[in-house]
């Protein structure tokens, strides 16, 4: 791809004339950065980017397995690991499984993600059967008590049909379907599909991972994979698509990322993202442990919303919920006469 356009994101309600939705969001753009590999990026008006990216760049997002896409959403995670980085060993069983999502569900989440592997830098494959048994049981006691849509973090297809026939709606693959080949064809059956681009596999990732210019690279990755899914069978109206924080990323790779998060509408589904207690995020603010990462966080996910992210991956849904509330209630007020 030659030439790449990032919308970039305003809020302001002073919105001039002739300025276009983001994502039919409550965003709007009247400019957009082109970005072209050994180029200097250049602003340019909205009226310069070509059609096919700006009826992309544009169109509402449908909603994914009945979770709608017109403001942020909050998927709180819900781990049933004994080793996941940040909560491992919390939430196993099924009994602590269940009152997790409750808490989740009272706090605020439109959405939760169960995971029984852990992808951790330097985490190992757990077996098939292992992580079925572990996932399932929770998985089918949270259905039962809750409302929400739920998604399964795997990237193994035996599992991921397993929890769909348990009421899973979301199949929440971090490998884009490179992990296992039968994952598509799995997760064409499902409400809503996750594609996350990562580099490596978990246990290597972390080990000097390079790019050519990781914002493009992560970009023309993700719409590879896009294509596979929908050659597959899966309409992209059903994907969301996720840059992968942290997942063969450094520190300045994610900065990268982040700042300059609105470029993945481009690919024209909803975005989800996930920085939520990362190790970046305790670089960035100066917290060692992760449980002490909930205000940095916190604001991860708002740069994320003002970059038009539609699905925020949290494992702190009350306060990402609040401090979203005060944003876009700031946003969306008139001024007082």
């Amino acid at each position: 791809m030659s030439a790449y356009w990032r919308p970039i994101p305003m809020t302001d309600p002073a919105r001039p004339r002739g300025a276009l939705p983001l994502a039919g969001g409550p965003l709007w753009f009247d400019r957009a950065e082109r970005l072209a590999r050994g180029e200097a990026p250049e602003i340019v008006p909205a009226a310069e980017v070509p059609s096919p990216w700006l009826d992309r760049l544009t169109a509402p997002r449908p909603p994914v397995a009945g979770l709608r896409l017109d403001r942020p959403r909050l998927l709180g995670i819900l781990n049933v690991t004994p080793d996941s980085f940040s909560d491992g060993g919390l939430h196993e069983g099924r009994e602590a499984a269940l009152a997790q999502a409750r808490r989740l569900e009272a706090e605020g989440a439109d959405a939760l993600d169960l995971g029984a592997e852990s992808t951790r830098p330097g985490a190992r494959p757990v077996p098939e059967a292992e992580e079925a048994a572990r996932l399932l049981p929770a998985l089918e006691a949270v259905r039962a008590a809750t409302r929400l849509p739920l998604s399964v973090d795997t990237r193994k297809a035996s599992v991921a049909a397993a929890a769909l026939a348990r009421g899973a709606a979301i199949v929440n693959d971090v490998s884009a379907f490179r992990f296992d080949p039968a994952m598509a064809a799995v997760a064409a059956r499902a409400e809503g599909v996750c594609l996350m681009h990562a580099q490596g596999t978990p246990e290597t990732m972390q080990d000097d991972p390079r790019y050519g210019d990781v914002l493009l690279d992560v970009f023309d990755t993700l719409a590879e994979r896009l294509a596979a899914a929908e050659a597959a069978g899966i309409d992209r109206a059903r994907v969301l698509l996720d840059p992968g924080l942290g997942f063969g990323k450094t520190l300045q790779h994610n900065v990268t990322l982040l700042r300059r998060l609105s470029l993945y509408h481009g690919l024209g589904c909803g975005l989800l993202v996930g920085a939520s207690r990362k190790g970046f995020v305790g670089a960035l603010g100066g917290a060692a442990a992760p449980r002490d990462r909930v205000a940095g966080s916190v604001a991860a996910a708002l740069h994320a919303a003002r970059q038009g992210a539609q699905v925020i991956r949290v494992h702190d849904v009350n306060e990402t919920r609040q401090a979203l509330g005060v944003f876009l209630g700031l946003e969306a007020a008139q001024d007082g006469t």
